[in-house]
């Protein structure tokens, strides 16, 4: 059965990270009010299966945090985005590669719609460096 909708990402016999995956790939279709609630959402429930096995399930919260940053940058919300960039860097940071670039690079976004230019290059330019330096 395809996903149409909210609740369908989190149906009976959906594991959890298939749960996750749902409700990121629904908030994609949605306006910007409805793409934060599904992403905050998803969010709360892997913020559960992080607590129980973090190795298996960090970089999962990681991505749903930026993909909550980038719906909330688009609702016109940076403020409330910073801190759900911020963490998705400090997630991503361990295991390095791709998924820190592109935390990186959510996070200058961030930082530049609050104006804060300064830090927004050093994070653009942390993720340069890091694209350049990766296989």
């Amino acid at each position: 059965m395809a996903r149409n909708g909210f609740d369908d990402a989190v149906r009976r016999g959906t594991t959890g990270a298939e749960a996750v995956e749902g409700l990121l790939a629904h908030a994609r279709t949605q306006s910007r009010r409805g793409a934060v609630k599904a992403c905050e959402r998803a969010v709360a429930l892997c913020r559960d299966l992080a607590q129980a096995d973090p190795a298996a399930y960090e970089p999962l919260l990681a991505r749903a945090l930026r993909t909550t940053a980038r719906a909330l940058l688009r609702a016109r919300r940076p403020g409330d985005a910073l801190g759900r960039a911020e963490e998705a860097v400090a997630l991503s940071r361990p295991h390095g590669g791709a998924p820190l670039v592109v935390a990186l690079a959510c996070l200058a976004d961030v930082l530049g719609a609050l104006h804060r230019d300064d830090e927004a290059a050093e994070a653009a330019a942390a993720a340069d460096k890091l694209a350049q330096e990766s296989p």
